[in-house]
């Protein structure tokens, strides 16, 4: 099937909104999507590698997500979403696709290097989860009761996907989240 050629409305610059680039690459201008990258990578970078210890994996995840913006960029909607978060969704499920691969370790650390961003949705839930009764009980788990409950709950991997980026056996994995539950119950209660 032929993709249907839309024409932007003008010319792109740097002073474009997101969703006038958007519009721009649905009409298959390459400046758009370069704008938007040199707009976007950086701190998609940054937020996923919060996620992910392999910067490969991350690199690859941004590199699909561009890929991807340039394929579908004509089903973003502007009354749906902001293109910002529309792009997040994008990233964060080619970073879980590709860590649903072999050989990658999940992490939750926050990089040296910061950036100032305006908080997401996401990232104020997991500041009241850091901050609160629930972030003062997982700072008392050990690293490897930790890093399974992020990886599940937090990050939404199965416990199968979890043990393998954690480079523990299922098993293990199983276990140490029925520990991790138990133990966050004695200290919430």
């Amino acid at each position: 099937m032929r993709r249907r050629r839309q024409t932007p409305a003008r010319p792109v610059t740097q002073d474009s909104s997101d969703a006038e680039l958007l519009r721009a690459v649905a009409a298959e201008d390459m400046e758009a999507l370069h704008l938007l990258h040199g707009r976007h990578a950086p701190w998609l970078r940054l937020r996923l590698t919060r996620r992910c210890a392999d910067p490969d994996v991350v690199d690859a995840a941004i590199q699909d997500t561009f890929v991807a913006i340039w394929r579908d960029a004509r089903r973003y909607r502007e009354t749906r979403a902001d293109p910002a978060a529309w792009i997040w969704t994008i990233a964060i499920r080619r970073l879980v696709g590709n860590l649903r691969g072999p050989g990658h370790r999940w992490v939750g650390g926050i990089p040296e290097q910061d950036i100032e961003t305006v908080p997401s949705a996401e990232d104020l839930v997991l500041l009241r989860v850091e901050h609160g009764d629930l972030g003062e009980a997982l700072d008392r788990l050990s690293p490897e009761l930790r890093a399974v409950i992020q990886a599940t709950a937090i990050d939404g991997l199965t416990v199968k996907e979890a043990a393998r980026c954690l480079g523990v056996a299922e098993g293990t994995a199983k276990t140490r989240l029925m520990r991790a539950r138990a133990r966050l119950r004695e200290l919430l209660a």
